[in-house]
């Protein structure tokens, strides 16, 4: 009897400890970075979906991001700059050399809208204006807190993350994501954190498709946290 209520004891006080603040960075403000391609397999990207395929293509990506929600790429594809502007609910694809300027609403498509989860991380608007977190566990292997992202209910939008979270550091070094049918789309492998700032950022992801098979292999460098980037970067107009 002792035993098992010293293992109730012990699960209570982990579940109190595994709460959406031992998960998030507060400390980040904004961040820039520049995303190089090391490896990008065309046939395995593109059992994740096309998109995949297509963002291996692009060697270098300038990145910069600020809380809350707004991104900001940068890429250059053989001479001809491309740039993609999310601020808020709106994107903006525009390729200032041939005049085009393409805007989307996303406000009922929330798993458009390009996040610092993609880097990673997990931020306080994200887990109050975008995703619904639950605890699942502790990773015995690893000690990671489990937690799974559902789109908040007021979206159509069954697709989900299962992510594990260095508890200490509060960055994602696993992450699964699923797709509206429930069906696994990818795996990724967030890795050699670094900090700055208070903030530890992984300086390298590696995804694998459903089959289990490497599919990409980004690195990141040039890594600036927190330097006050400004709204106006990443105005629509």
């Amino acid at each position: 009897m002792l035993n098992i209520a010293a293992g109730w004891i012990a699960a209570l006080a982990l579940g109190q400890a595994a709460s959406v603040e031992d998960i998030v960075q507060p400390r980040l403000k904004d961040l820039s970075f520049t995303a190089q391609v090391v490896a990008g397999y065309q046939d395995e990207l593109a059992k994740i979906n096309k998109d995949f395929g297509n963002s291996y293509r692009v060697k270098n990506t300038f990145v910069r991001a600020k809380e809350p929600f707004m991104v900001r790429l940068e890429s250059r594809i053989g001479d001809t700059d491309v740039r993609y502007i999310l601020n808020g609910t709106t994107r903006v694809y525009s390729i200032p050399r041939a005049r085009l300027n393409q805007r989307e609403d996303l406000s009922d498509a929330p798993g458009k809208r390009q996040t610092f989860l993609d880097f990673g991380l997990i931020t306080p608007s994200m887990v109050t204006g975008l995703f619904d977190a639950k605890f699942v566990r502790v990773d015995r292997a690893t000690g990671g807190l489990v937690f799974d992202l559902t789109y908040l209910k007021k979206w159509d939008d069954t697709s989900r993350h299962r992510i594990w979270v260095d508890r200490e550091k509060r960055y994602v070094f696993r992450r699964e994501w699923y797709g509206q049918s429930g069906r696994l789309m990818a795996t990724f492998a967030y890795e050699n954190p670094t900090e700055s700032q208070g903030v530890w950022f992984p300086s390298r992801v590696t995804v694998r498709n459903a089959e289990g098979k490497v599919a990409g292999i980004m690195r990141y460098v040039d890594v600036k946290i927190n330097s006050g980037l400004p709204d106006s970067l990443f105005s629509l107009r």
